[in-house]
């Protein structure tokens, strides 16, 4: 055998697929590379260097309620366009495009589900539907969600993840800081926990209301959570930040956020915090009526 002739590689190969892409990627954190499969069997993060990113809504659901629990309430909400807003293109069709790539109505879903036996009323930012901007619909299907938790006595859970208000809808949209807000302070009058999850990103007036609010906050590993992104405020002081100045673990050393918590082990620690701090809580039934109104809306 001649000492450069072609052998057949003794590693096995995976086939390219049709499209081009054979599943292997670099990390964008730690630049290693990473099989695609490898990912989505971690929760979507990176096996390497634990890098965690964005998880879809279905996912996120899955991971941290209890199987087939999950139940969406006020579907029935939709944004439209009270402002006739139009800037390279009309509101209406950022819309339309924004439910066909995430293929939801709205950038927040919410509903009741149980966490380990534990019945909780819980939302879900969806960063897929135009960054996860909080418009009128997303306000206001948060406000109704923390009130049924309140009038049935439910410990409240949301996990935010956003670009921070919707210009489209100008006041309309920071108009819901105060009235989600607002709600919270009567969750807490009633004696009610809610603890808020942050992911990466979380930003705008989303942090500056509601998701800044819980009795406990929990931030996921090296996620972006601020007003305003690093970069606005560098242009506006004429200073850099200091380095991770808005990621989570900053914000733990300073005390914004109560405790960082991995992603695999995120379930198990909101169960614990549930038992510790809604143990003594006794859920109230829905009436006769409200089941009856929502056999009709079916």
């Amino acid at each position: 055998m001649g000492l450069f002739s072609r052998d057949k590689p003794k590693i096995k190969i995976q086939t390219t697929k049709k499209d081009g892409f054979s599943g292997w990627l670099k990390c964008t954190h730690c630049n290693e590379l990473i099989h695609t499969n490898q990912i989505e069997q971690n929760n979507n993060c990176c096996p390497k260097c634990d890098y965690h990113y964005r998880l879809p809504v279905d996912d996120r659901i899955k991971a941290l309620v209890d199987a087939d629990s999950f139940q969406p309430m006020f579907t029935e909400y939709q944004s439209i366009d009270s402002l006739n807003f139009v800037d390279t293109e009309p509101y209406t069709e950022r819309i339309a495009v924004a439910k066909e790539k995430s293929g939801r109505d709205e950038a927040v879903i919410v509903g009741k589900c149980l966490i380990q036996g534990r019945p909780v009323a819980f939302g879900v930012m969806d960063f897929q539907f135009m960054g996860g901007s909080m418009g009128s619909v997303v306000g206001e299907k948060l406000t109704l969600l923390i009130e049924y938790a309140t009038a049935h006595r439910l410990p409240l859970v949301i996990v935010s993840t956003s670009g921070g208000a919707r210009m489209q809808e100008s006041i309309l949209s920071l108009m819901q800081m105060a009235k989600t807000s607002a709600a919270l302070a009567k969750l807490h009058e009633a004696g009610l926990p809610y603890i808020s999850i942050l992911t990466n990103p979380t930003t705008g007036g989303v942090t500056a209301s509601f998701a800044s609010l819980g009795d406990i906050i929990i931030a996921e590993p090296n996620a972006l959570i601020c007003f305003a992104g690093p970069r606005v405020i560098e242009q506006t002081i004429g200073q850099q930040l200091p380095p991770g100045a808005q990621k989570s673990e900053f914000l733990l050393k300073h005390g914004m956020i109560d405790c960082i918590v991995r992603r695999p082990e995120l379930k198990n620690k909101l169960a614990e915090l549930l038992d510790f701090i809604a143990a003594d809580i006794e859920p109230v039934p829905e009436s006769p009526t409200e089941t009856k109104k929502k056999s009709s809306k079916r």
